[in-house]
């Protein structure tokens, strides 16, 4: 049987609990093996917006991950130089004998478009779309442009309103993080004392 493997990318800039209850949900929804949380090194998308180093966000999700089954840590983007593209990941990970499910949230399908090369992408994984605002109504639109020439699985995911982003300002604000943010990955935060106001 081929290994499904699944890929849940990002720069994880913190990491917060609703990457971690993606990560969950997708394993459990589709059955997969593993799931790899893609710590991104240095991605095209956002250059100048991530602000903390890679090793320090690869660290937060080690920590956030610990003990959680099935969930692992990748450093493929980190360690390749250049600009982290998935189409490169993606290539790197593909064999025979295993299956990858690219797993994006329903508010990242619309840029799909966007990325590199998208189309080479296709051939090379299954979209495993989160559906975290109640938007799966989109999977019923058999002509919805985003899904062209892709193989989709939807899967339903608690609706978590967090991001990264906020959670910046928070801590340059100095308000707590602590439930928002694995507590193991909030002691690595403030051991480091990153996204401090004077970062």
């Amino acid at each position: 049987m081929k290994e499904r493997l699944g890929i849940l990318g990002g720069t994880f800039d913190p990491v917060h609990v609703g990457h971690i209850v993606a990560a969950v949900q997708a394993r459990h929804t589709l059955a997969l093996d593993r799931v790899l949380l893609m710590v991104a090194g240095d991605p095209w998308q956002k250059q100048g917006v991530v602000v903390a180093p890679a090793q320090d966000r690869v660290d937060m999700v080690v920590a956030a991950t610990d003990g959680i089954d099935g969930l692992e840590v990748s450093t493929l983007e980190v360690e390749r130089k250049g600009p982290s593209y998935t189409l490169d990941t993606l290539r790197a990970l593909e064999s025979p004998d295993r299956r990858i499910f690219l797993i994006i949230g329903s508010d990242v399908a619309s840029t799909l478009a966007t990325w590199h090369r998208v189309d080479d992408l296709k051939e090379l994984a299954t979209l495993a779309v989160l559906d975290r605002a109640g938007v799966a109504e989109l999977s019923h639109i058999p002509d919805a442009d985003w899904t062209a020439g892709w193989n989709v699985e939807w899967v339903p995911m608690p609706h978590i309103d967090i991001s990264s982003t906020e959670l910046r300002v928070r801590m340059a604000e100095g308000s707590p993080i602590d439930g928002l943010v694995p507590q193991q990955a909030v002691r690595v935060i403030r051991q480091r004392r990153l996204y401090t106001a004077g970062q």
